[in-house]
């Protein structure tokens, strides 16, 4: 049975100006899960990732892997909890690629040859092998982002922590990305807009607006109920929309198709009696 390796309990956070963004959230995700956060805007999705390697700090309980997120453990945490940010350029800011994919096992204190090994192994898993001595403000968008996933591959973590991992990215880009992510061996938790991405990437979504959780389960449940998205601001993706018309289409041929046999046999039956 798997154990959870993110939890919160009665999460509360506010900025400055004293506006409620996270209101008593409690959720746990289990080891190998890929969960997608949802929401509208000021929802409390990058908030609340942002809480779970201690990049932010409320009221309640945050753990992860059973070690409590405090300032004397973070060191801990962020071993195991890596993050992504939403724009890829807050994470490449060395002078080549190899530097930024370095950066985070050196400042682990790893032997030269461990960060080596680990920067070639976290580029070849992206497709940068041949990348290595570029300028990152000379990537592509897309590469910009396979280099900042690297950044955080090479430190091995145990979880992923993704904000709009598709935003500027073109359709096959983003098809890539998917397909890479879906692949990945991690626990990964998504707070995106894409819903798309969301549906095709995480088995399970948990729905926040206005800081709290309004739903947590299969994502082909919630994404499907479409009342429950108006709700909250958020449409239904289309593939889900489409799906549903096509099921409601053949639902009503194969209700046309027993109305025909039925008068088929009512008149084969009355032809016999006449006979």
């Amino acid at each position: 049975m798997h154990k959870p390796i993110l939890e919160t309990y009665g999460l509360d956070f506010a900025y400055h100006d004293g506006r409620p963004v996270l209101d008593g959230v409690t959720v746990s995700i289990l080891h190998g899960e890929s969960v997608g956060i949802i929401g509208p805007n000021g929802a409390g999705k990058s908030t609340l990732l942002m809480h779970f390697n201690g990049i932010l700090h409320g009221r309640g309980r945050v753990v992860v892997d059973g070690i409590e997120v405090g300032r004397d453990t973070l060191r801990d945490i962020r071993r195991k909890v890596g993050w992504i940010a939403q724009d890829s350029d807050d994470q490449l800011f060395m002078p080549t690629l190899f530097d930024d994919v370095a950066f985070g096992p050196l400042n682990m204190g790893l032997s030269e040859d461990e960060v080596r090994r680990r920067v070639e192994e976290a580029l070849a898993l992206v497709g940068l092998s041949d990348f290595a001595e570029r300028a990152p403000h000379h990537l592509s968008g897309g590469e910009k982002k396979s280099a900042a996933i690297a950044t955080v591959l090479s430190m091995r973590p145990e979880v992923i922590l993704m904000d709009e991992p598709t935003n500027d990215l073109d359709h096959s880009a983003r098809r890539s990305l998917i397909e890479f992510l879906r692949e990945l061996p991690v626990t990964k938790v998504v707070a995106s807009h894409d819903l798309e991405m969301i549906i095709d990437l995480c088995p399970r979504v948990i729905l926040l607006d206005k800081g709290r959780v309004i739903a947590d389960g299969a994502s082909t449940e919630i994404l499907a109920d479409e009342a429950l998205l108006r709700a909250h601001r958020l449409e239904a993706p289309l593939s889900v929309v489409l799906r549903k018309e096509r099921e409601k289409k053949l639902d009503s041929l194969n209700k046309e198709a027993r109305t025909t046999d039925h008068h088929e046999d009512t008149k084969d039956t009355k032809t016999n009696e006449e006979r």
